[in-house]
């Protein structure tokens, strides 16, 4: 049941400056009566907060936590897009501007360093000149520095530390530091009398212009969900009062009668009563064939008329619309975090203290043992250490990636549910697919007909549609579209009921009618005789025998075969070439299961098993320590789904499905199965070359900057080098986390 007042709120956050900022903003939310769940995207700066508090009171958390928020208040996916884009763009200018008046100072003062003069004081003019460049280097803290300060401050307030910190820090010691030299020169041996105006400046310039960088270069990550946003028609021409009227899309109403011509989009999901079309629906569900449209199919929304004008009634519209659901749950789970960058979350919120405590000991060691002037090499390595070390990549390594790989899986028709399972999805030893409707096409046909005692097919196709009337499984459609098709009417039956995994029992002129598989028959004590090697027979050849049995007699069996899908044995093909062993399941016979298990390729395979004993195969596999995933329909198979490590919902996705699996696959192909643990794996293993790539570049330059080269090479890391690669470090992560878009999950 619904809570009352319950939503999901999104907000913009603004301050977050490293991977130890997350922990703190989703714990100070999560302190919040009210608050379900909050999930912060780094990457995106972003929290989805589920619950039922209000964003005044979240907002309040988040800033008494040391950081600003603002709400996204935009009703539709485009508008929130829009207005995120207009807010990135606005900080990617002001961080612009910050690197160009920090970098007009510091590049002339490191110039002269280099090639022109000393930074040194010794005479009353240098006191002067360096005395204005110090005022002149405030004005740049205050001005393209602001930001860091004002977060390490609050961070400072409320007792936390991050990259905020170091940064004030750093640049903070080398400014105070120049200072003194420039004020109290005879304090200082004469060899320590060097400024570091151009490394404060420096700093603050490279760091800007790598958060810059790094926020147009996070832009592109977002693609995935900009053309999901572009498939939506922005107008709907729907018939009110006789007349054709062309409206904006949110105006759409539920009933309303909408009119698309070839050509034009579907604005809204609906079902046809008029007319007829093929669609392309390959832009939500990756299928390149259109597919034809009649009088009661489902149209959706995004989706291109190709063909034919048709009318149909909007059935779901706005935020319902199934296009707006996937929209919605491919941003959830790109906020959501898999298990390895929890991990890195833990270690961040630990690393900048430890890094603080590393810069404060590297001082001392420098003070107290290194070699004169040892306080010269004191400040440049704290303030080095404390600028080098800064775990921006870190933060980034984890979120990138994943905003990438689930909006890539998205255009292949891949929707992924969570982290959790996009990482799980990569280790899978063992798939467990049923077989109607995911292997065949879930589209049975009636191909034999064997009488018995019965007079006629007529007779037997009559009593069969009447008593399969009553049920959904699509055996049962098949059998009362058989009878359609030839015209034939069903005889009407009563007291009907199911029998789980066998099949059906009514009643006719107070007689009882059976229909279903041997087990029916046996347990009625129906005799079947020799043709229980008819069916046989029939079962070798890949079709279903069904009993139709009357007053205790077996009147005839009835045939089924329904066809295996085009691209079934490549697809498994590619499954057994990863290392997953492939298991059918159905509740089929055995001798039924076994041709269609040799026609695709697999060698594994469970036969005549009940619903129930879905699930139990997924415990028994994963007491064997496998990593199970589950393939079924989404709604039928839901106890083994849910039990399943990775759930995977295949050909129902515009509806229960999207709400019910780990993984839905929009399209009805196996491939789609293939390709999302594809993609599984490309997304982990980039995650754990950004992971990898962050505690390199912070394990190796931690002890550089201490200066472990020194006592060999006589080499001291330059604090302006420091700051230049840490900025670079995070637009390295950026970079190969984009490198997914061009990641093509191979068919063949």
């Amino acid at each position: 049941m619904t809570k009352t007042g319950y939503t999901t709120i999104q907000l913009n956050i603004l301050g977050a400056g490293c991977a130890s900022c997350v922990g703190k903003i989703e714990k100070a939310i999560n302190c919040v009566q009210g608050v379900d769940s909050a999930e912060m995207n780094f990457a995106d700066r972003t929290v989805l907060v589920s619950g039922n508090a209000s964003a005044e009171l979240i907002i309040k958390a988040v800033e008494s936590a040391g950081y600003n928020a603002t709400q996204i208040q935009a009703e539709s996916a485009e508008d929130a897009m829009n207005e995120k884009e207009q807010a990135d763009l606005q900080h990617y200018k002001s961080l612009l501007r910050h690197t160009i008046i920090a970098l007009s100072v510091g590049i002339p003062l490191m110039i002269y360093g280099l090639f022109i003069g000393e930074m040194t004081v010794s005479t009353l003019l240098e006191q002067t000149v360096w005395g204005l460049v110090g005022v002149v280097t405030l004005a740049i803290m205050l001005i393209s520095g602001r930001h860091f300060y004002i977060g390490a401050w609050k961070s400072f307030l409320n007792h936390n530390a991050n990259m905020d910190t170091l940064i004030a820090l750093g640049t903070g010691t080398a400014w105070v530091y120049s200072m003194l030299i420039v004020s109290f020169p005879q304090l200082f041996p004469e060899m320590a009398r060097h400024v570091y105006f151009e490394a404060t400046a420096m700093i603050i310039g490279l760091i800007n212009l790598g958060l810059a960088l790094e926020v147009k270069a996070r832009g592109k990550t977002s693609e995935a969900i900009k053309r999901l946003i572009g498939l939506q028609a922005k107008t709907a021409r729907v018939i009110r009062d006789g007349k054709d009227l062309d409206i904006d899309i949110a105006h759409v109403l539920l009933n309303d009668h909408v009119k698309v011509r070839p050509g034009e989009k579907i604005p809204v999901d609906g079902v046809v009563f008029e007319g007829n079309s093929t669609i392309d629906e390959s832009m939500l569900t990756g299928e390149p064939m259109p597919v034809e449209k009649v009088i009661g199919d489902d149209v959706f929304t995004g989706t291109l008329n190709k063909s034919g004008s048709i009318i149909f009634k909007a059935t779901r519209v706005g935020k319902d619309t199934a296009l707006a659901r996937i929209i919605s749950m491919v941003k959830r789970a790109q906020n959501s975090k898999p298990p390895i960058g929890r991990l890195a979350d833990v270690i961040a919120a630990y690393f900048v203290p430890a890094i603080m405590i590393i810069a404060i000991v590297s001082a001392m060691v420098w003070f107290n043992f290194g070699p004169e002037p040892s306080s010269v090499f004191a400040i440049v390595s704290a303030t080095t250490i404390l600028i080098i070390a800064c775990p921006c990549a870190l933060g980034l390594a984890t979120p990138m990636s994943v905003m990438v790989g689930v909006g890539k899986a998205a255009e292949s028709g891949v929707l992924i549910r969570n982290g959790e399972a996009l990482q799980t999805a990569s280790k899978i030893t063992a798939m467990i697919i049923d077989k109607t409707g995911t292997i065949t096409e879930g589209k049975p046909q009636v191909t034999d007909i064997i009488l018995v005692n019965a007079d006629s097919e007529e007779q037997v196709l009559a009593l069969s549609a009447g008593i399969e009337s009553h049920s959904e499984h699509p055996l049962a459609q098949a059998i009362v579209e058989s009878a359609n098709d030839r015209g034939i009417e069903a005889i009407n039956t009563e007291h009907f009921n199911a029998i789980s995994g066998k099949g059906v029992e009514a009643e006719v002129d107070g007689q009882i009618l059976l229909f279903g598989n041997l087990k029916l028959m046996q347990d009625k004590n129906i005799d079947i005789g020799f043709n229980e090697a008819k069916a046989q027979v029939l079962a070798e050849n890949a079709k279903t025998p069904m009993y139709l049995a009357l007053a205790g007699q077996l009147l005839a069996i009835i045939a089924v075969s329904d066809p295996i899908k085009p691209d079934s044995i490549e697809a498994i093909a590619r499954l057994k070439l990863n290392g997953i062993k492939v298991i059918m399941l159905t509740g089929d016979n055995k001798a039924t299961a076994a041709a269609v298990a040799k026609k695709v390729g697999i060698d594994d395979f469970f036969a005549e098993v009940m619903p129930e004993d879905k699930a139990n195969k997924v415990a028994e596999l994963q007491q064997q320590n496998e990593v199970v995933g589950m393939t079924g329909d989404g709604i039928n198979d839901a106890p083994a789904l849910a039990l399943a490590d990775v759930g995977f919902a295949i050909g129902t996705g515009t509806d229960v499905a999207i709400e019910s699996a780990d993984i839905t696959l929009m399209r009805g192909s196996l491939h789609g199965l293939a390709d999302a643990i594809a993609i599984s794996k490309a997304t982990l293993r980039n995650i754990k070359q950004n992971l990898f790539g962050a505690f390199i570049y912070n394990v190796a330059g931690i002890p550089l900057a201490a200066g472990v080269l020194f006592p060999v090479f006589g080499i001291l890391l330059n604090p302006v080098i420091a700051g230049a690669a840490m900025a670079f470090s995070s637009l390295t992560v950026v970079s190969n986390a984009n490198r997914l878009r061009l990641f093509k999950a191979k068919e063949h």
